[in-house]
C-alpha cells in the first residue's frame, strides 16, 4: 500500500531515509533522459538546507516502507522571476510507474498547498516526460511562456493557481 510521508511529519531516525531516498531517486531518472547539472547537485547535497530549512518540504512515497518516489516543494524568494513556490525533483521508481504513485504525491503537496494558503506553483519540465506533463495538466497545471529557467533540459513551465 502506498504512503505519503513529509520529512517535517518523519522522525529524527527516519529523515536521513527520506533525504537519501529523494536523491537516489531523482539521481535515477534524471541520469535515464538527461544529465545531472549544478543546480541538481546543490539541492542533493543540501536537501535539509535549500528545501526545509526555507520553509519547504519534501514528500516521500513508500510502498510496505519503501520509497518509491518523491518531491519538494520549494520556497524561493519573492524576486524569484517564476514564483515563490516551485514543485521540483518529482520522481518515481521505474517499477512503480503506472500504480498511482505521481498521482499520490502531487495529492499530498497540493493539501499541504491549500492549507498553507499557498497561491501558486510553477514548476520546470521537459516534453519528452509525457506521462509527468499529462499528470500535471490533470491536476491543473497550465502551460506559461518559457523565458529564462534553472536547467538546461527544461523546455515547458507550468503553472497552477489555487482556486
Amino acid at each position: 500500500m502506498i504512503h505519503v510521508i513529509t520529512y517535517t511529519e518523519a522522525s529524527p531516525e527516519q529523515q536521513p531515509l527520506l533525504e537519501r531516498a529523494f536523491v537516489d531517486l531523482n539521481t535515477e531518472w534524471i541520469k535515464t533522459y538527461f544529465r545531472l547539472e549544478e543546480h541538481d547537485l546543490e539541492v542533493f547535497n543540501d536537501v535539509k538546507g535549500k528545501v526545509i530549512d526555507k520553509g519547504g518540504e519534501v514528500f516521500v512515497a513508500l510502498d510496505d516502507g519503501v520509497p518509491v518516489g518523491c518531491c519538494a516543494l520549494i520556497h524561493h524568494s519573492k524576486e524569484n522571476h517564476l514564483g515563490e513556490w516551485e514543485l521540483a525533483k518529482m520522481a518515481v521508481s521505474p517499477r512503480s510507474q503506472g500504480q498511482g504513485v505521481g498521482s499520490r504525491l502531487m495529492a499530498a503537496l497540493l493539501e499541504k498547498a491549500r492549507s498553507e494558503r499557498i497561491k501558486t506553483i510553477y514548476l520546470e519540465g521537459n516534453t519528452k516526460l509525457e506521462a509527468s506533463i499529462h499528470m500535471y495538466r490533470k491536476f491543473g497545471f497550465k502551460e506559461i511562456p518559457l523565458g529564462e529557467q534553472n536547467y538546461e533540459r527544461v523546455d515547458i513551465i507550468l503553472k497552477w493557481e489555487n482556486a
